[in-house]
């Protein structure tokens, strides 16, 4: 699913304001990239303790991307059905790795 953020993050960066280019379209597309990347490096560790915390690091930026999209949200950037979309994922993501983190 952390792909899919990434994919639906770029759809919606694509369309903010030009001068978000270097605000929030970065902001964006670095806490989306970084949800999936954490969890691929947490899973080449051979401890747990290692993996659950880029399993928590990658938690985080789920978290950093839902208010930078409930931001763009408010300031209505974005369609309504693309930021729902986009807050969907990441709620589903959220939840998979808190559920994910409490078995360690």
């Amino acid at each position: 699913m952390g792909m899919e953020i990434v994919d639906k993050v770029y759809e919606v960066v694509s369309v903010l304001p030009a001068e978000e280019k270097y605000g929030m379209r970065s902001q964006m597309t670095r806490s989306a990239v970084s949800i999936p990347s954490n969890i691929a490096e947490g899973s080449a560790k051979t401890s747990q303790k290692d993996y659950a915390r880029f399993l928590e690091i990658s938690l985080g930026s789920v978290f950093e991307l839902e208010t930078h999209s409930l931001v763009v949200q408010r300031r209505q950037w974005v369609e309504e059905k693309q930021m729902n979309e986009l807050l969907e994922l990441i709620k589903r993501e959220q939840q998979m790795l808190q559920s994910f983190l409490k078995k360690f």
